[in-house]
């Protein structure tokens, strides 16, 4: 009943059937979500996990394992991209050191502490993470949604910081879709061809060495970096509170993917707000039968994809609320 209200309300604004496009589908996404024909954005705020990750020490990435803790500093101090986009967008965004390998000491800005290890375990011929970790991070996940939508956010957007954790979202995509691995690797922070061909190598010797695991939390606790599990446990409990869940690119929709395999109607709340320029992600977003609002060639991480997105999310919030009707208006609809 809401669903055929909501989309008469869409149908009967000011303009041709159907021509404000992805609006009118987001608009109806969202009055689905909230259970209202006059939804609402309170308080938006962007969430960035950061994380170290053992099998960084492999040469899977272009960039050196210092750099997340360097980065966490950069968004302490408002220098990242996703600061100068949030801030333009009014956009809260939180900071949580989910498992970096640095110690932050009167860094300034305000870091949530939610440090499991300072970074996990190389998963080439382990476990990243322990059973208990992994139930630590899922435990911190949880938190600090709870503390977001008790401050009465409803809308939360998601993002990473972690090098190398390019590398366990092609694990995770691989053992959660039952997709070659090969289809789920890419250049991450900018690999040339002769390091995309050691990352591969060294990411088929971590699939041999583990060989079929069965459960997706055991999944996780095999491949994923702290980061990615707190999110993964973030999105869940974003969903509890129905909150609108804003997904950015590839690391966010793979620890997206371990949450829809917990639960799926997750996805009824979900927005995927770009399409990485990494090449699994367009595989997995087809994969869960979704489309990106924003294809930008973006594969910088942290969120950034979910901050650009946001301004046409509230637009479409807004045209739902606030756009005349033929009715009311004074206009002929056509015949």
């Amino acid at each position: 009943m809401l669903e055929e209200q909501l989309q008469e309300k869409i149908n009967l604004k000011t303009k041709p059937l159907g021509s404000l496009g992805r609006l009118e589908k987001l608009a109806l996404q969202i009055g689905m979500a909230q259970n209202s024909l006059f939804p609402n954005l309170q308080k938006p705020t962007i969430i960035v996990f950061a994380g170290d990750h053992g099998i960084a020490q492999m040469g899977v990435s272009a960039y050196p394992p210092e750099v997340t803790g360097q980065m966490v500093i950069n968004f302490l101090s408002g220098g990242a991209a996703i600061n100068v986009f949030c801030k333009h967008n009014q956009i809260d965004l939180q900071i949580v050191d989910a498992g970096v390998n640095y110690d932050f000491y009167n860094c300034g800005g305000v870091l949530i502490n939610a440090k499991i290890a300072k970074g996990t375990k190389s998963f080439l011929n382990q476990k990243a993470m322990t059973e208990q970790q992994l139930e630590q991070c899922f435990y911190y996940g949880k938190n600090i949604v709870d503390q977001l939508s008790a401050s009465e956010c409803n809308v939360v957007g998601f993002g990473e910081m972690g090098i190398g954790n390019t590398a366990s979202a092609s694990m995770l995509m691989s053992y959660l879709c039952n997709i070659p691995l090969e289809q789920c690797i890419g250049r991450g922070t900018g690999l040339n061809d002769h390091q995309l061909l050691n990352k591969t190598a060294i990411l088929k010797e971590a699939q041999s060495f583990h060989g079929t695991i069965a459960g997706i939390k055991e999944i996780l606790q095999t491949f994923a970096g702290f980061e990615m599990a707190q999110m993964t446990a973030a999105m869940l409990q974003a969903f509890q509170h129905n909150m609108l869940i804003l997904v950015d690119g590839f690391i966010a929709t793979t620890a997206f993917l371990a949450a829809y395999k917990m639960k799926p109607d997750i996805k009824q709340n979900a927005i995927f707000c770009h399409q990485s320029d990494e090449s699994g992600h367009h595989t997995l977003l087809n994969y869960l039968n979704v489309e990106a609002l924003l294809n930008l060639n973006l594969r910088v991480g942290e969120g950034t994809g979910c901050a650009l997105a946001y301004p046409v999310i509230a637009n479409a919030v807004e045209f739902l609320n606030n756009m005349a009707s033929f009715e009311n208006a004074n206009v002929s609809n056509k015949e």
